[in-house]
């Protein structure tokens, strides 16, 4: 063995000895950095899941993974969206359909219009859709439109819809109702008619439940008088695949006149409510961080204050000052490691146990029905706390190993004498 890889085992297990001799102040330090890991796994980990769910729902209820729509649809098809509707290309709908790892395409058709009861007249927000497509889609515990009442919409009942409880408590209406569409046409005419009320539905967006109507497809053509869909609401099994689908997409439907929009391009709430967890996940970090400092500070600090005539003796017979230097790091290494890793053992199987029993959570926006939430430990968020726990630690005993290593050897053989 080469001796300077010599003198670095040699540092390591002088280390290891000056750590174990200290026992009630290296336990303090270490359980005051695995608390601090496992307390950070928890806060990351209970974040993470309630992130998840609102990853999935906002995929699965509104998004898709991906939309397929005509270019400028999004930026300009509320103003004119009859000129961005998608026609005449169902074998690509189909062709999409089938690619890999795809669990439906569901085509939807934006409208709106008047819907009326007796006396009664509001404004709705429609919305065409295939039945079966949805029937899909809904099938996930992520789903967000979820029925109150009657039955969702069905391709045996072309002429019945599904409405937001909110519209209907507006209209007085309920389910087995006769109500009256009425929209324009995209040749500037007007066309009505008269549906039966399926069901009722209600999501986490009240404001979406005060005025949508949705219709099947076919419903919605006849009643505007035109063909196709604004959207294609692809969804996937897996979103992780995401941006691997994304590109197959463009890959192999680059010249049909079509735009591919991922779901995080569309997702604000969600992008500002993930932006603002991490925020408050660094904060969490940065406290951790600073306990952890402070702790192994402390510690080492004690450490040489009490060892200043070892570390004397030790100089004087011909230690360099560069290896004192290096056993306080290493010194604070092992107890960032040890530390780390007995928090991350803590943190999950507590975090095991947590999911096991549950977290009882309100209900959200938009519902009636908490929910038992879990703690999601995923690699990133164990990497990340045990990182922390090995470079604060590092960082930590930078200083106190300099205070040894500049020790004046006269005035250390001197300490406490």
């Amino acid at each position: 063995m080469p001796e300077s890889y010599r003198s670095l085992w040699l540092d390591m297990q002088l280390a290891l000895r000056s750590v174990l001799r200290q026992g009630r102040r290296t336990l303090i330090a270490i359980v005051g950095v695995s608390f601090g890991v496992m307390v950070l796994i928890e806060a990351s980990g209970f974040i993470e899941y309630l992130m998840r769910g609102l990853r999935e729902s906002t995929i699965r209820g509104q998004l898709g993974h991906v939309q397929v729509v005509k270019p400028d649809y999004i930026k300009k098809g509320s103003s004119d969206p009859f000129a961005f509707l998608i026609a005449g290309k169902d074998d690509v709908l189909a062709k999409i359909e089938a690619m890999p790892g795809v669990e439906a395409v569901a085509p939807r058709l934006q409208f709106t219009g008047l819907v009326s009861k007796g006396d009664v007249t509001i404004s709705f927000l429609g919305q065409g859709v295939s039945p079966e497509r949805e029937a899909v889609i809904a099938r996930s515990e992520y789903t967000t439109i979820n029925m109150s009442q009657g039955s969702d919409l069905s391709e045996v009942a072309p002429g019945e819809v599904i409405m937001g409880r909110g519209l209907a408590a507006n209209l007085g209406a309920t389910v087995g109702d006769s109500v009256v569409l009425l929209v324009n046409t995209p040749t500037g005419g007007i066309n009505a008619v008269e549906v039966r009320i399926r069901g009722l539905f209600f999501s986490v967006a009240k404001a979406f439940d005060d005025s949508a109507v949705r219709v099947p497809l076919s419903l919605a053509h006849s009643l505007l008088k035109a063909d196709g869909a604004h959207q294609w609401i692809v969804v996937l099994k897996e979103t992780g695949q995401t941006d691997r689908f994304l590109a197959d997409l463009k890959t192999r439907y680059s010249g049909q006149g079509l735009e591919f929009v991922p779901w995080y391009d569309l997702a604000e709430f969600y992008n500002k409510t993930r932006e603002l967890f991490s925020t408050q996940v660094g904060v969490v970090k940065l406290i951790i961080a600073v306990i952890i400092v402070l702790s192994i500070s402390n510690t080492l600090s004690m450490s040489v204050l009490e060892r200043t005539s070892e570390i004397g003796t030790c100089m004087a017979l011909g230690l360099q000052r560069h290896r004192i230097l290096r056993l306080y790091i290493f010194e604070g290494l092992m107890l960032g490691v040890v530390g780390g890793v007995v928090g991350v053992v803590a943190g999950v199987l507590l975090a095991a146990l947590l999911s096991y029993v549950g977290i009882p959570m309100p209900a959200p926006p938009g519902s009636d029905k908490g929910f038992s939430a879990e703690i999601l430990v995923t690699a990133p968020i164990v990497l990340s706390a045990f990182g922390l726990a090995v470079v604060t630690t590092l960082l930590s005993s930078v200083l106190p190993a300099l205070k040894a290593s500049r020790l004046e050897i006269v005035e250390a053989l001197r300490h406490n004498r």
